[in-house]
């Protein structure tokens, strides 16, 4: 009963941690949230384009449905994996990359990791802008000003608030979509489309590619949400919490923008956030839909930029040792990285945005490896067996750099290059593949085994059990224990 009581005092409104450690006293949630928070954060207008981009690059609607999922499944199952690493340390994601790197080398992937969130919310903030700015008929910069207010708000609210906007958002997004389907298969004869297959390996591997890689991204800051639970959840359930959310959502969207594309006869590109709202009507209706667009970006462009305070706290903690951060702090961290991604939404609204997000899907392959090597890592070399307070010790078990983590990251980075196909960037052997980027391949699969290969040779000293901080409640219990650890 105290611990109960002890729980329920201490979820307060506004966040009090940020990358340090959640005691068992102050975790708490259901593992529904994660499904909830992650169909919500797929049910919106960038999955819709995503999705619609199979079709517009010469796809089919038939094999691009059938691409898509295997996709979502094998992306969402990397982006589970790390989702269920959450509950078992308490840390957000990023900062668990010091077993990897070395305390300092995480930096490594976690500057890049920052660069491609602050594109993501860019982008995003743009398309809601546009969408805020017809619902309240202002200018789109308007909107985007309005729209990255509301996210400064609600990342400085933090965990609680985010996982409360994440249900309202899958609430919304399922009714918005089911009203979308029922008169989009109204007005097009969605069983002809079906009916037209012209199987064509290049367009089956982008729709392949186009869904993996919209899953992978969330690799980075997944555990960040599901930190919060009890340390005994199911690792397996959180796994299959997460992981069904988002393929679920992701593919639910991404099927919409397939048919989408494939009726509007060139109509689509360019006027995304136009042509889905017109699809289910005018007046009061389109204003809705023009809402629940906007609320459906709320819950994406919070994660990315509570993932980014995130990994910047925790690259300044790896260097100076410990971090507090207050809530002022955390403000002005937010503050900082809204308005950098703002400022760049409006600027680049309409012309600049294409090639930054190219840029940003080139920084995809920058942290796939990183991934791959995190997941190898945990779950086949140290089998879940951290050093928690020694992530905080540049001195200690895991030290400053790890040449190993860091020699394979680079190897999986170089080793994509060759396959990469964005305006940004496109690989000498991207045309032999019929112009099918599939760089996230190699960079899961060949980074992968070289550090398992390796690891299982030349890895540092792995703990018997997971070392966790000693919390207070121990301390109590044990007032002559000198330790700062504790063994589960």
């Amino acid at each position: 009963m105290a611990v109960t009581s002890t729980r329920a005092s201490s979820k307060p409104l506004i966040e009090k941690r940020s990358i340090d450690y959640i005691p068992e006293a102050e975790r708490h949630g259901r593992l529904l949230s994660q499904f909830t928070l992650w169909m919500g954060a797929n049910l919106q207008i960038t999955a819709i384009v995503t999705g619609a981009l199979a079709v517009v690059l010469g796809g089919d609607v038939f094999w691009s449905l059938i691409g898509l999922l295997i996709g979502q499944v094998l992306g969402g199952g990397v982006m589970a994996l790390h989702a269920a690493q959450g509950p078992k340390l308490g840390l957000p994601q990023m900062i668990s990359s010091r077993v990897q790197f070395g305390v300092y080398g995480a930096a490594i992937p976690i500057v890049l990791v920052c660069l491609m969130y602050l594109g993501f919310t860019a982008t995003g903030t743009v398309l809601s802008g546009q969408a805020l700015g017809q619902l309240f008929s202002v200018s789109d910069s308007a909107g985007i000003l309005i729209f990255a207010s509301v996210i400064v708000l609600v990342t400085v609210l933090g965990y609680r608030v985010i996982h409360f906007i994440g249900r309202v958002a899958s609430i919304i997004g399922v009714i918005a979509f089911v009203y979308l389907f029922v008169r989009l298969i109204s007005q097009t004869d969605v069983g002809a489309l079906l009916q037209i297959r012209h199987f064509s390996w290049s367009s089956f591997l982008l729709a392949v590619s186009l869904a993996a890689s919209w899953q992978i991204a969330f690799g980075p800051y997944v555990a960040d949400y599901s930190r919060y639970l009890p340390s005994k959840t199911s690792s397996v359930k959180t796994f299959f919490a997460a992981g069904a959310g988002s393929v679920i959502g992701a593919q639910v969207a991404m099927i919409l923008g397939v048919f989408a594309a494939a009726s509007a006869n060139g109509q689509f590109a360019g006027h995304e956030v136009a042509y889905i709202v017109g699809l289910g009507g005018t007046g009061a209706t389109a204003a809705l839909l023009y809402f629940s667009i906007a609320f459906g970006k709320v819950t994406i462009s919070t994660l990315n930029s509570y993932g980014s305070f995130m990994c910047i706290a925790t690259i300044i903690s790896g260097f100076r040792g410990h971090l507090n951060v207050t809530r002022l702090q955390r403000l002005v961290f937010v503050l900082v990285i809204v308005g950098a991604a703002t400022l760049i939404a409006l600027l680049g609204q309409h012309s600049f945005l294409g090639a930054f997000k190219s840029f940003i899907l080139f920084l995809l392959a920058f942290f796939t490896p990183w991934s791959a090597i995190n997941l190898v890592d945990y779950y086949c070399i140290t089998r879940e067996r951290y050093d928690v307070p020694a992530l905080a010790d540049p001195n200690g078990r895991y030290g400053r750099w790890n040449t190993l983590g860091i020699s394979v990251y680079v190897f999986g980075v170089l080793v994509q290059l060759p396959f990469i196909a964005t305006k940004f960037y496109t690989g000498p052997l991207v045309g032999a593949m019929g112009g099918v980027d599939i760089s996230w391949i190699i960079g899961l699969v060949v980074p992968a085994a070289l550090y398992y290969v390796l690891a299982k040779k030349w890895h540092s000293a792995v703990p018997d059990q997971l070392i966790l901080p000693l919390e207070q409640d121990a301390v109590d219990a044990q007032p002559s224990r000198a330790g700062r650890i504790q063994a589960v």
